[in-house]
């Protein structure tokens, strides 16, 4: 596969870079490049148009700097580098000269240029060049262009499936696995909750992106309404700077022109300021969990619903952000299915005002190495009380112990639970738990585990017998035990 020699080829590169240290920092610093390469692309199709206005200073234009393969390099090349973040960082957003004499198109045109500079301050703010040598960092730069064209479907397809390779090898890449999810999971969820291309879409921890794109490879655009609608109904939002660059490079690989990601933390705003611009039509998440947040940060819900717990207070805001008749899809660690206190109430807010129809359990060790936490698909419908959930543990495939980086989990996996979806009955794998039910057993939702076999009901004097065996069993053991323990110690 091309991308994979292309990939292959660059790591070859970097690797004689003394600041190159390991897939993350590789990753970084081909995706800041990827991305400046595609935004130039962008600009200069946007230089067509007689409502252009610049965005990146010319002599920081990739077309300008890159393109030229015997351009500049060694030193000089290492301090346009520095000089263009520099200025990048401190791109001017709010006070831009223009010469529109129509002060509506003027405003018009200038919202347009504040959002694409605000995009590109907020990308280049969190990011680095780690690459020490000009040398090599012009070898990189000229065998991206030589492999990658966006004039073309081909060199496009690369770009996409550079990035993919890119992504995947997040999950070998220490921490860096927490932003990524792998994609047979994403592709699911998102074709569960079958979001439209007329509703607005949210991924409130989108990392690298991966939701969203799944949610764009679902649509198949045709005409300019559909084109804008794409556009417009796309949202994310991701608080850590490396995942940030790397989800708005991936919509640009997607076909979105100037990704609507916000660089910030949802579980910062308040859940009662949220107004109706904020509520969305469909959520699909992975939102972190495991860490703990500053408790400034968990008194954006209410009193009762208050946690450290990440993954706890995401649940609260995706409640809060949905609007009536949203759909929700997303992933919970085990903890939260058991958990009771606060966890409790956050399930009774979640029953009581949202249909949670369905709660898959999925196989361990799909996040490996990242985490081997057991990890849960819960999907739910706002604005209607939850009669039943339905629950479905997905086992591992024949022939895998343990999913991997050489064997993991692929699209087919899912093929059961998909067969499952539209025509649900109980089985060994599946089964229905009214409400009522799970009330009077204090909310707890781990209920995908149930036994392969029904336990067997011994009449009651067959059960005392059987008891008294076991107990006269376990008490020679026992005395046994202590024999040898005082003999060994009279030896002594």
């Amino acid at each position: 596969m091309a991308s994979s020699s292309t990939t292959k080829a660059l790591k070859d590169i970097m690797r004689m870079d003394a600041g190159i240290n390991g897939d993350a920092q590789y990753i970084e610093q081909i995706t800041w490049m990827l991305f400046l390469k595609s935004f130039d692309f962008k600009e200069q199709v946007w230089e067509l148009s007689e409502d252009y206005y610049p965005i990146i200073p010319n002599e920081f234009r990739w077309s300008v700097w890159a393109d030229d393969k015997e351009g500049i390099t060694g030193d000089a090349l290492l301090e346009h580098i520095n000089q263009m973040f520099i200025s990048l960082r401190n791109l001017e957003v709010e006070d831009l000269p223009i010469q529109e004499k129509n002060p509506e198109k003027a405003e018009a045109i200038l919202n347009v240029a504040r959002h694409r500079r605000r995009l590109i301050r907020n990308v280049m703010g969190g990011i680095n060049n780690f690459m020490k040598s000009g040398t090599l960092l012009r070898q990189v730069v000229n065998k991206l262009n030589s492999e990658i064209s966006f004039d073309d479907i081909k060199g496009t397809h690369l770009f996409n499936g550079l990035y993919e390779n890119m992504l995947k090898d997040l999950q070998s890449a220490g921490k860096a696995g927490e932003f990524y999810t792998p994609r047979p999971v994403t592709k699911f969820i998102v074709d569960m909750v079958d979001p439209k291309l007329d509703e607005l879409v949210l991924d409130p921890a989108c990392g690298t992106g991966g939701f969203l794109t799944s949610v764009i490879d679902r649509y198949s655009i045709s005409t300019t309404e559909e084109y804008r609608k794409l556009q417009s109904n796309i949202k994310g939002i991701e608080k850590k700077p490396f995942p940030y660059l790397l989800c708005v490079t991936n919509l640009i690989a997607h076909g979105i022109d100037v990704p609507n990601i916000k660089h910030d933390n949802t579980l910062r705003t308040p859940t009662q300021d949220y107004g109706i611009k904020d509520k969305v039509n469909v959520i699909v998440t992975n939102p972190p969990f495991g860490g703990a947040e500053e408790k400034a940060i968990s008194q954006s819900v209410s009193p009762d619903l208050r946690n450290t717990e990440t993954a706890d207070l995401f649940l609260v805001h995706l409640m809060a952000l949905l609007k009536d008749g949203g759909r929700c899809g997303l992933v919970l660690p085990d903890g939260f299915l058991f958990g009771t206190g606060v966890k409790a109430t956050i399930k009774r807010k979640l029953l009581e005002e949202n249909d949670l129809h369905t709660i898959v359990r999925l196989p361990k060790s799909v996040f490996s190495p990242y985490t081997g936490i057991n990890t849960n698909l819960l999907f739910f419908t706002k604005g209607k009380p939850t009669k039943g959930v339905w629950f479905y543990r997905l086992e591992m495939p024949e022939g895998y112990k343990n999913f991997s980086k050489t064997k993991p989990m692929q699209d087919k996996h899912f093929d059961l639970v998909r067969e499952w979806w539209n025509n649900r009955t109980e089985s060994d794998v599946s089964q229905y738990v009214p409400v009522e039910d799970i009330a009077v057993g204090e909310y707890n939702l781990d209920l995908c585990g149930f036994p392969h076999e029904a336990v067997e009901i011994l009449p009651p004097d067959e059960f005392i017998a059987q008891y008294l065996h076991k107990k006269a069993v376990v008490s020679a053991r026992i005395e046994d035990i202590l024999g040898r323990i005082t003999a060994a110690m009279e030896e002594s």
